[in-house]
């Protein structure tokens, strides 16, 4: 158990000042009062605080269509309306509205979470804030739900450049559609999202039979709820789930989405839920002690948003918070009561004992359909083999100019797909940085892949055997690829690009 968590923050006071429209429910001011309540109660001097880098739209491009991020780059108000079609074509208008600065907005935002997850990454904090993200409904080619960029999304991929399986949690009271759309056809990625379903809520989706397809087979868990949910009913249930479902996944890293609309009185949200049952999940999934990445969301009623994420800035922080507010530049906001917490709501509670508990029994014998953790082992020494080629090869380099490598793919590393797959290829990549860096003189390579190899795996190192030569094309190195015992065209191979790891449902 770790003695005492670091934290990183991130915060950019200019997320806060854009202007989604007069009569538009989000407010990202929200964000600058939320702020400003977590320096009142001291809380950044117990924190790393960091300005995000404004992400680069081919960062962006690494989840979303490049036409996409190149027509939110250069759309403004005073242009919109020469652009009908485009508008229409990525989702913008009413609810998504084109305002001045959107594209810096964006970046900001989606920055903070990309910075986060590279903190976590490279063991740099155990727990990364960033309350401007969290905007969970983006697609890969338009926007939705007032979320342009999806950095849930970009902050998970970046993730799982160090981490086999990631898991995505989501407390917002609306189905986080667009991260389980991203990955509902991969194991890498289990989405767990607990929201209002029915009644043609936004965004329709979440149904507790959405459960992932192909290799993402089970790996999406949808927790479709009522109006009314209490604080009692909504964590009972909460940390049943989440314990199976990390029990079960066993994650390298968690991101936790806190939309604060499923508190009591939001103005979009149907929750009875207290600030304090809200931050009970987030407590609860800090006890896990696993590298933790944690995001805003929704929440339209800006002062008790600020009370929230300030809560649960004290819970990440294992500080309790004294219920009166101190002084601040946003204090008239929080006025006549000028208390932290807030009482539960009065919404008659629809969800009942017995439905609660046939979702709950839905959702754990969907999870008794996955076996990931034993797994677990096997994946480990594949690595070691992996990472015994690499010491050799950073040997052999030492020792002498190399013109030539030869890499014998050991055979029993070739009957493994899904994340032993994924590893192969990352570790393949590494394999080629340390021949790249170290042997200027090397001009061909030659990989031996025993016969008996599936298609899959022989396809995923090829194509990372193209991509990784294309980034080092300068080297101007010849690759072989040798099947031994076939005839390489027998195989048909198509490449594609796996620095794209979230995929569209279609």
């Amino acid at each position: 158990m770790r003695s005492k968590d670091r934290i990183s923050y991130f915060y950019d006071g200019d997320v806060g000042s854009v202007y989604f429209g007069p009569n538009h429910p989000m407010k990202p001011h929200r964000l600058c009062m939320t702020h400003h309540l977590v320096l009142s109660y001291d809380l950044h001097k117990k924190m790393e605080i960091y300005r995000p880098h404004k992400a680069y739209p081919v960062e962006l491009a690494q989840f979303h269509s490049a036409d996409y991020v190149e027509f939110l780059h250069r759309i403004t108000p005073d242009k919109q309306h020469l652009f009908s079609n485009e508008l229409a074509r990525y989702n913008l208008g009413e609810d998504c509205p084109v305002f001045d600065n959107l594209f810096e907005f964006c970046q900001i935002y989606a920055g903070g979470t990309i910075d986060a997850a590279r903190r976590l990454n490279n063991k740099l904090c155990d727990i990364a804030i960033n309350w401007a993200g969290g905007l969970h409904h983006a697609k890969k080619c338009g926007a939705s739900g007032f979320c342009y960029i999806n950095d849930l999304v970009l902050g998970i991929l970046e993730l799982l450049k160090h981490h086999a399986r990631v898991l995505y949690i989501d407390i917002d009271v609306h189905h986080g559609d667009g991260v389980e759309e991203a990955f509902y056809f991969t194991d890498r990625v289990m989405t767990v999202s607990f929201h209002k379903f029915g009644d043609l809520f936004f965004p329709g989706t979440g149904d507790v039979k959405e459960i992932g397809e192909r290799e993402g087979k089970f790996y999406a868990i949808n927790v479709p709820l009522k109006n009314g949910i209490d604080d009692t009913s909504f964590t009972r249930l909460f940390k049943t789930i989440i314990s199976k479902v990390i029990e079960t996944y066993q994650p390298g890293a968690i991101v936790l989405q806190c939309g604060a609309d499923s508190l009591a009185g939001d103005r979009l949200g149907c929750f009875n839920l207290s600030i304090d049952g809200h931050a009970e999940c987030v407590r609860f999934v800090k006890k896990f002690n696993i590298p933790l990445l944690v995001t805003g969301g929704g929440g339209y009623t800006k002062e008790n948003v600020a009370r929230c994420w300030t809560v649960e800035t004290g819970v990440l922080l294992d500080s309790d918070l004294p219920n009166e507010i101190p002084e601040n530049e946003y204090i008239k906001y929080f006025s006549p009561e000028f208390s932290l917490r807030i009482p539960n709501g009065h919404i008659e509670n629809l969800n009942s004992k017995s439905y609660l508990s046939t979702i709950k029994m839905q959702v754990l014998e969907n999870l008794r359909c996955i076996q990931h953790a034993p797994s677990v082992q096997l994946l480990e020494q594949e690595q070691n083999k992996l990472k015994f080629i690499v010491v050799m090869l950073a040997r052999e380099t030492k020792l002498r100019s190399v013109k030539s490598v030869d890499l014998d793919i050991p055979r029993s590393l070739m009957g493994f797909t899904g994340s032993v797959a994924i590893y192969i290829r990352f570790h393949l990549i590494f394999i080629f940085q340390i021949l790249m860096k170290m042997s200027r003189t090397l001009m061909n390579v030659c990989i031996s892949i025993p016969k008996t190899s599936t298609f899959s795996v022989m396809t995923n190192i090829m194509t990372v055997t193209m991509i990784t030569i294309t980034t080092w094309k300068m080297h101007r190195i010849n690759i072989d690829i040798v099947f031994s015992g076939a005839m390489a065209n027998d195989i048909s191979v198509q490449i594609v690009d796996y620095s794209k790891l979230a995929s569209n449902r279609m």
